[in-house]
C-alpha cells in the first residue's frame, strides 16, 4: 500500500482520537450543568455561561486553523489536525515540525512522502509537547511555591523574576525567527522574510491592541491573536518575492 500523509487511515485513528477527547468535553459539561442545578443556579446563568465559553473559543480555534493550513503542506491535514487538536500549542508545534522536516532534508513546502520522515516528524511534535505533561505534577508546585516566596519577601523582585521567565520563553522562539539573518553576508535575504514576517504580525497586534484599550471594544482583544497571525502569514507572500 502506498504511504500517504493524508490516507483514510490515518484520518480514521485521527478522527477516533478526537472523538475521544469530545467525548470526555460533554461528559464533563454534563456533570457540570447536574452539578449547578443540585447548587441551585438558575438556567439562565449556566445558559450565559455556557454560551459565553463557547464564543471566546472561537477566536483560539481560528489562529489553531491557521496553523494546520500551515502544516498541512508539508503534512498533510490528518497530523496537524490532531497535534492542535488535543494538547498542542500552535507557537510549539510549527517550530518542531519545522526543525524536524528540515533535518530530514526537506521544507516546509514540500509534501513528505516518505513515511519513516512522517513518523519521526511526528515522534518530535508529540514527544516535545508531552514532556510538559510529566513535569507539571512534579515541578509546578514548588515552582510556584519559590516564585511566591519571593513576591512575598520583595514584590518588585517577584514581578521581575516573572517577566523575566516570559521573556525567556519569548527568547527561545526568537533564536528561531532571527537564525538565518546572517546568511545576508553570503548575498542571501531570505533570511529577513521570517523578521519582516515577525514585524507585520507585532504591528498589526499593537495596533489592534490600542485600538481595543481607546473604545473598549473587548471581543476585539479576543481576535488580536488570529489576526495578526493571519495578517503575518499574507505578509509573507510579498516579502518571499521580494526577498526570497
Amino acid at each position: 500500500m502506498e504511504f500517504s500523509v493524508n490516507h483514510p487511515i490515518i484520518f480514521i485513528m485521527v478522527g477516533a482520537i478526537i472523538a475521544l477527547v469530545l467525548a470526555q468535553s460533554v461528559f464533563f459539561l454534563v456533570r457540570a450543568v447536574k452539578r449547578a442545578k443540585a447548587l441551585g443556579i438558575a438556567k439562565s446563568t449556566v445558559t450565559k455561561t455556557i454560551t459565553s465559553a463557547a464564543l471566546f473559543t472561537i477566536a483560539p480555534a481560528v489562529a489553531i486553523l491557521v496553523g494546520v493550513v500551515a502544516l498541512s503542506k508539508s503534512l498533510g491535514l490528518a497530523l496537524p489536525w490532531l497535534r492542535l487538536s488535543v494538547i498542542g500549542s500552535i507557537t510549539y508545534e510549527t517550530v518542531a515540525a519545522g526543525n524536524a522536516i528540515e533535518a530530514a532534508g526537506q521544507t516546509m513546502s514540500e509534501l513528505v512522502s516518505d513515511p519513516s520522515i512522517f513518523i519521526t516528524i511526528a515522534w518530535v511534535m508529540t514527544v516535545g509537547i508531552a514532556a510538559g505533561l510529566v513535569f507539571v505534577p512534579f515541578v509546578t508546585k514548588k515552582l510556584q511555591s519559590g516564585m511566591s516566596k519571593i513576591g512575598m519577601k520583595d514584590k518588585k523582585w517577584g514581578e521581575i523574576f516573572n517577566n523575566a521567565m516570559f521573556l525567556g520563553m519569548i527568547s527561545a522562539f526568537l533564536g528561531y525567527v532571527f537564525c538565518d539573518v546572517g546568511l545576508i553576508v553570503k548575498g542571501d535575504t531570505s533570511g529577513l522574510i521570517p523578521v519582516c514576517v515577525m514585524a507585520v504580525a507585532a504591528v498589526v497586534m499593537a495596533v489592534l491592541g490600542l485600538i481595543a484599550t481607546k473604545t473598549k471594544i473587548r471581543w476585539l482583544t479576543d481576535y488580536a491573536l488570529p489576526v495578526s497571525l493571519i495578517a503575518g502569514m499574507a505578509s509573507a507572500i510579498p516579502f518571499t518575492a521580494l526577498l526570497g
